[in-house]
């Protein structure tokens, strides 16, 4: 078996009562339980839990397709907002080069659309069309959703107007419920290809579908590999032991927030973690800021945010927690050079790697802000690969239901984000809400 994540109790068990703690540990067994035999809260929302063994390779198959039949496109546009992007764009960020969208590239470039409503944003998309062979994939179950419905309309003119209709049904592909819904239907009159998005599997647990895996894909990562570190951490998650690391850390993470923190930070030190921290805010603010309960969950990419946040974690109201993903191992070697005369002071550091600088960055801060009231729970990646990210991603996934299951709450819906959506509706005169819109402008 390949290294896989672990999760460290070191630094944060000091803050939790020892007579209390198995406890905790007893109800992140108990919630795992009743994951595993499908009678918890929106259990008909659990296709996720064991997609990583039964994802078919016909599945596989026809992703890869895809990327040949697109050898020659030079933009892929990736239409979806949430989970319907996050996802795939959290694994493209974390695997790709720093710098790939100045470097010569081989294959397609990924951009997103339809995560916003910006009208500058849209426009300088048309600007970037113009000069790119294009295709597209819009994801969305019903197609009718506010921000990429607006995206796809924009980018489905672009690629008709200038490929015509016979051409732009390989250059469309749509990710879309099996048989309901507005995109659905535009798939079934135009003809577009497509990939289903399952039923049972909610948006912000969909990055191993076809939802995550055809962007990821076509960015040219290695999808089986991927998948390959999922399968592992399936297996090691369902265990029902206290060593199983999601049962480590929602037990962690409830006890900490029963004892009054109200904040986890998740923290990296790899700049190509930021969207993973993105996706994971998504993931476990919607799964469970419900009922007036759940831990708010922020971000902070160290060492950068250490010089805007780090005032405030080391000396401010001691209501939050850490929870530091540490890349064990860099892909690449870079060691610092000496010089001449040492006018910067740092030929103390000649010789060492870059990555042992920010090593002990990282052990510094883990020290000085323990010190300071605020635990650091540590989850230990091996190496940053397609293998080590899928594993960390189904953890955070598993790990989300267990702790949802420990606060009472139901994991997989999310009713408090049609709020917002029903009000602009309102104000946008949406047909049918016309008296609702008459009322809240009375409110402005």
């Amino acid at each position: 078996m390949k290294k896989i994540i672990t999760v460290n109790e070191k630094s944060a068990i000091r803050f939790i009562s020892q007579s209390e703690y198995p406890a905790w540990q007893e109800k992140a067994l108990r919630a795992l339980e009743l994951l595993e035999s499908g009678k918890g809260k929106g259990s008909d929302f659990l296709g996720w839990l064991h997609l990583p063994s039964e994802t078919e390779p016909a599945i596989i198959k026809q992703i890869n397709d895809i990327c040949r039949d697109w050898k020659d496109i030079e933009l892929v546009v990736v239409i979806g907002i949430g989970g319907s992007y996050l996802g795939a764009k959290a694994v493209i960020e974390a695997l790709s080069h720093s710098f790939s969208a100045l470097m010569p590239s081989s294959g397609p470039r990924i951009v997103f659309a339809g995560q916003n409503i910006g009208e500058d944003y849209l426009a300088e998309l048309e600007d970037l069309m113009a000069t790119k062979s294009v295709a597209c994939t819009v994801i969305s179950k019903s197609g009718t959703t506010t921000e990429p419905a607006i995206a796809f309309r924009l980018v489905k003119q672009h690629i008709l107007s200038r490929y015509g209709k016979e051409e732009a049904r390989r250059r469309i592909v749509a990710i879309t419920d099996k048989s309901y819904g507005a995109l659905r239907q535009m798939v079934n009159s135009e003809g577009f290809r497509s990939f289903i998005i399952p039923a049972n599997v909610g948006g912000r647990f969909s990055v191993f579908t076809p939802v995550g895996l055809l962007p990821i894909a076509l960015a040219g990562i290695d999808i089986e590999e991927l998948m390959a570190g999922t399968v592992e951490m399936e297996k090691i998650t369902a265990q029902k032991t206290d060593s199983n690391p999601a049962i480590s850390y929602a037990a962690l993470r409830n006890a900490l927030y029963s004892s009054g923190k109200k904040i986890e930070l998740l923290v990296n030190y790899h700049p190509k973690l930021h969207y993973v921290t993105e996706w994971w805010k998504q993931l476990f603010g919607e799964s469970e800021g419900k009922e007036h309960k759940g831990l708010f969950p922020a971000g902070a990419d160290f060492t950068t945010d250490l010089h805007s946040m780090g005032q405030y974690i080391q000396d401010g109201e001691r209501h939050l927690f850490e929870t530091v993903i540490s890349v064990a191992r860099p892909n690449r070697s870079l060691a610092i050079p000496a010089e001449e005369g040492d006018a910067d002071g740092l030929n103390y550091l000649a010789g060492k790697s870059i990555d042992h600088c920010n090593k002990m960055a990282e052990l510094g801060t883990c020290l000085a802000h323990a010190d300071g009231g605020v635990p650091n729970l540590r989850i230990d990646m091996p190496f940053l690969n397609a293998y080590n990210l899928g594993a960390l991603l189904y953890f955070f996934q598993k790990a989300c239901a267990i702790s949802g299951y420990i606060l009472g709450v139901n994991p997989f819906d999310q009713e408090g984000v049609e709020a917002y959506k029903k009000n602009m509706f309102a104000l946008l005169d949406k047909p049918g809400f016309e008296v609702q819109g008459a009322l809240l402008r009375e409110r402005l």
